[in-house]
């Protein structure tokens, strides 16, 4: 896109949980543009009633999530140079979660799922000392920033709607920071397999392809979770001396 103006089609989704269309807008918008400013020129001079979430604008508060030409994507760091702009450019809800109204949706499961998660919790009288390797590690699952992207692209919850039996690619990322921090005393492996239903992911790395943060979600969370839990209850080498020392 060059520094000169041209004019795009948006084709924004106007609706509720009742169902909707999409709208066209066409606006004039210049290089550098991202998708959330051309958003707020369409509620500002066309429809002061356009239903968005935002705040900083600066990828890092995860408000802004929405679907952009069907890819799960954060509003505000999607530049329409990247996007083609032959054609309308359509903005819709997140698809996984219920819509509140036009591009806000109801993503409140996913703090009731976070309720379910026992808080980092270390042992008395710890010693608190940890190797920097440890940090480097557990470092990166505190990057997310809850935007729900990883959630909205998972076949699990968006196709398959298991939300009863699926905790979804965020939590596992808040439980492999828990399950490898080398202070926490807390066994978390059965809660996983067995609330957390981690065996319903067929690890696909969609989640990881839509992490603004780059998060290696797949890699580093949820396979490092299913070996430590194939170790626990399916390894029989495992489960025997286990079962003699119960004895």
């Amino acid at each position: 896109m060059t520094s000169e103006k041209r004019e795009v089609v948006f084709s924004i989704f106007r609706g509720d949980v009742q169902g909707g269309r999409y709208e066209d807008f066409r606006i004039e918008v210049s290089h550098g543009t991202v998708v959330l400013d051309a958003i707020l020129e369409v509620q500002a001079k066309y429809a002061a009633d356009l239903g968005i979430r935002c705040n900083c604008s600066a990828g890092k508060c995860g408000s802004c999530s929405a679907e952009i030409n069907g890819i799960p994507r954060l509003m505000c760091k999607t530049r329409l140079s990247d996007l083609p702009l032959d054609k309308p450019i359509t903005v819709g809800p997140l698809k996984a979660f219920p819509v509140i109204k036009d591009l806000v949706t109801d993503v409140s499961w996913n703090y009731e799922v976070n309720k379910k998660i026992t808080p980092f919790t270390p042992a008395r009288d710890t010693d608190w000392r940890m190797q920097q390797y440890d940090v480097d590690r557990i470092q990166e699952y505190r990057k997310c920033i809850e935007c729900f992207l990883c959630q909205d692209t998972c076949h699990v919850i968006r196709s398959h709607d298991k939300k009863k039996e699926f905790f979804g690619p965020r939590f596992f990322v808040r439980l492999a920071g828990l399950v490898m921090h080398p202070l926490d005393s807390v066994d978390r492996l059965q809660m996983i397999k067995d609330n957390g239903g981690i065996g319903l992911c067929n690890v696909t790395h969609c989640c990881t392809d839509n992490c603004p943060e780059k998060i290696r979600i797949t890699d580093n969370a949820i396979i490092p979770l299913k070996e430590r839990i194939a170790d626990r209850f399916y390894d029989p080498l495992l489960m025997f001396i286990r079962k003699m020392f119960n004895k």
